[in-house]
Order: structure tokens, then sequence, then C-alpha cells
């Protein structure tokens, strides 16, 4: 596991933030005021490692991050997060197919799941395009300035 070996070994870390993703969600099962469909302007915050720099410098390349911007907009931008458990999951579908909403399904739309479900996209990406070279340490999703949820194997 490459966390592991971060400990023994000089690394260098790059962070790069995409940031302001405006989003609903509900947390079904819970007791309170979670359960209800609520908004958050979401952002992410991906931790990279590498033991060497690329010719230019860099830890990694943020110009070529275009295709995980992408990405990150049609999964978060004005859209509904919806657990694949979610009991009323038909009437979300309904409503998306009559385009009042823009689902999403995920396994769990908690902050920390969501973490877990961008890093399970993002590590293979980072890993083939940089031929190895990087790995993602961590995703953090942010909520809000209180609460954020952070994923790290």
């Amino acid at each position: 596991m490459r966390l592991g070996i971060l400990r023994a070994m000089s690394v260098f870390v790059t962070r790069k933030v995409f940031a302001d993703y405006p989003c609903a969600h509900r947390q079904w099962r819970h007791a309170g005021h979670c359960k209800f469909v609520h908004g958050y302007s979401r952002s992410f915050t991906l931790e990279f490692g590498c033991e060497s720099l690329s010719p230019e410098g860099f830890g990694v390349d943020f110009g070529g991050f275009k295709p995980l911007k992408t990405w990150l907009e049609d999964q978060f931008d004005h859209t509904c997060l919806i657990n694949a458990d979610d009991p009323e999951l038909a009437t979300f579908e309904d409503l998306h197919a009559r385009q009042i909403v823009k689902l999403r399904v995920l396994p769990n739309v908690s902050m920390e799941n969501t973490a877990k479900y961008v890093y399970d996209y993002v590590a293979p990406w980072i890993t083939e395009n940089t031929q190895g070279r990087a790995w993602l340490i961590s995703v953090e999703c942010r909520e809000n300035q209180k609460n954020s949820g952070v994923y790290r194997p």
C-alpha cells in the first residue's frame, strides 16, 4: 500500500481543489433533518503523492485535469444525489426522466462515501496519466466550511 510507503521515504505532495459544485442530496436513513432533500456547494481536495517530479518540476500537471473536471461537473454540478438503496429511488428516477432533477445514484451520498466514490474514480486515472509516477493519497469531500469527510485507504 502506498500510504505505508509514505512514512518510509521522502515524497512530494501536491493538492488540487475543485470547488463550488451545487448539488442536493438526502440521507433517507437519518432520523433527523438530513432525511429531507437539502443542498450544499460541495468541494473536493485531492492529495497526490510522488517520489520524483516530472521533467517540468511538477508532482502532477494540473493542465491535464480537464477530463477530471468534466467528470466532477457531470457528477456534482446541479445534481441530485441519491443512495442506491433509497426506497424512493423510483420517484427520483421519475423526476429525472421528467427533467426536474439531474439524478446521480451513488452507493451512499455521505461526505465520507462521496470521498471514496471520487477516490475510486481518480486513483486509476492519475496512475494511468502519470505512467505510475504519481498516486492519489486521499480525497476530502467538503459540504461547507465546517463539515467534510475524507477517504484515505
